[in-house]
């Protein structure tokens, strides 16, 4: 009798757990973020797993070499796995191969320095770190491409810097031309995979040839979906280094990502990129620089606001005054009232938002001044100009990308290290 009462008792409750337990699979296999993202099923962003966290897998590559490295503010080594909550604790990579006696030689620095305080398209100089005292080769300016002398006595040299998806984010065109110099030099590269912000879609116009230039030096479209890891593999199968030349490659993967997470960066990838909502923006703002519109550098919303004193301010109720401040020196339109839009609080969905700057060029004073020769290039093609030109919409416009968005996804599928 006892026994059956056991089993009348616990058989309901057995049975509810189950009901539980399948009801919380069935929610997070259909869960959806903001923006109408899939959440993966068990692989949490706090399980997230850099390149450069995986030192079992490198280090060896390293030792009795000497070793150079391209990196910046963004390249470190978190202590705690929880990368999202914890943004301070952490070690640079430089640091941290010191400490363990790998003999690094040089770091070379993309734009913004070593330390990523510089403005946009400024100047980079030569130097030391006064950290380490190890010499510091600029490769932004005139320099974009290191030269045989500054890779001599070099073994290998590793590649580890945060970038965000984007065709215009100079910090792959850096990666060209180090796998360039590194396959004339017949020295390895070594790259510590990082994820990509924007890495959930693939939108844009493909770059024409015709306007290859630092800000744009692919057939690729603007949002591209890939981490650096996986972008210079396609550099390398695609052969788009000088007379088809390719690089030894070895990329460390991250563990536990897929293309799908929400990435929350713990250290801003350039001045001008604060936070979340700017990074987000970016793709679809930086059409701006290439035109009169500020987007906000010297303010403290870069890339979160438009505006410019030639918008109708009947039209665009918000206003600002870009001022000089870290990372804007002189800012575009400084000290004068620009009338635009504060986009701080819009949910950013998936793809490139064109109506920003096709409202924009609705409604400002004089047409004939908005666009400027920057323009042609950040697009990759004189095409979207001329079709905002004309008045087409943004489905009109987006419509005319399919077949080469199409097209580049089928060879982006070659060399995707992630779901």
């Amino acid at each position: 009798m006892r026994l059956k009462m056991f089993k009348n008792t616990l058989f309901p409750i057995i049975t509810a757990i189950v009901l539980v337990l399948i009801s919380c699979g069935n929610g997070s296999k259909n869960q959806k973020t903001e923006d109408g993202r899939p959440m993966t099923e068990d692989v949490s962003l706090k399980t997230i797993k850099v390149g450069a966290n995986q030192m079992e897998n490198y280090l060896k590559l390293l030792e009795g070499k000497q070793v150079g490295v391209v990196g910046n503010q963004s390249s470190v080594i978190f202590k705690n796995t929880n990368q999202q909550t914890d943004h301070t604790n952490y070690t640079h990579l430089v640091d941290s191969l010191i400490s363990l006696n790998i003999n690094v030689k040089k770091v070379f620095s993309p734009e913004h320095g070593f330390r990523g305080t510089a403005d946009a398209g400024e100047k980079i100089q030569d130097g030391l770190d006064p950290k380490t005292g190890l010499p510091i080769i600029s490769l932004y300016g005139d320099n974009k491409k290191p030269k045989p002398e500054q890779l001599k006595g070099l073994d290998i040299l590793i590649f580890d810097i945060q970038d965000v998806g984007v065709r215009f984010y100079t910090y792959i065109s850096t990666l060209h031309y180090v796998m360039e110099a590194c396959a004339e030099a017949n020295i390895p590269l070594l790259i510590l995979d990082r994820p990509n912000p924007n890495g959930h879609y693939v939108d844009g116009p493909i770059l024409e040839k015709a306007y290859t230039s630092f800000v744009g030096m692919h057939p690729i479209p603007i949002a591209h979906g890939m981490t650096i890891g996986e972008y210079a593999k396609m550099i390398n199968g695609e052969k788009w280094l000088k007379d088809g030349i390719q690089c030894e490659l070895t990329v460390i993967p991250m563990a536990n990502y897929t293309h799908d997470m929400p990435y929350s960066l713990p250290i801003k990838p350039s001045p001008n990129l604060p936070n979340d909502q700017s990074i987000a923006l970016y793709p679809s703002l930086c059409f701006f620089e290439g035109t009169n519109v500020s987007v906000g550098r010297g303010t403290n919303k870069q890339f979160q606001v438009f505006g410019s004193p030639d918008l109708d301010k009947n039209h665009f109720n918000f206003s600002f005054t870009p001022q000089p401040n870290e990372g804007a020196k002189t800012p575009p339109q400084q000290g004068k009232m620009c009338y635009g839009e504060d986009l701080t609080q819009v949910q950013v969905t998936s793809g490139l938002n064109l109506n920003y700057v096709i409202d924009a060029y609705t409604y400002t004073a004089d047409k004939s001044k908005f666009f400027n020769a920057f323009f042609v290039k950040l697009a990759g093609t004189k095409k979207l100009q001329e079709q905002i030109e004309k008045g087409l919409s943004e489905k009109e416009i987006k419509a005319t990308w399919t077949k080469g968005l199409e097209d580049f996804k089928t060879t982006r599928n070659k060399y995707t290290l992630y779901r």
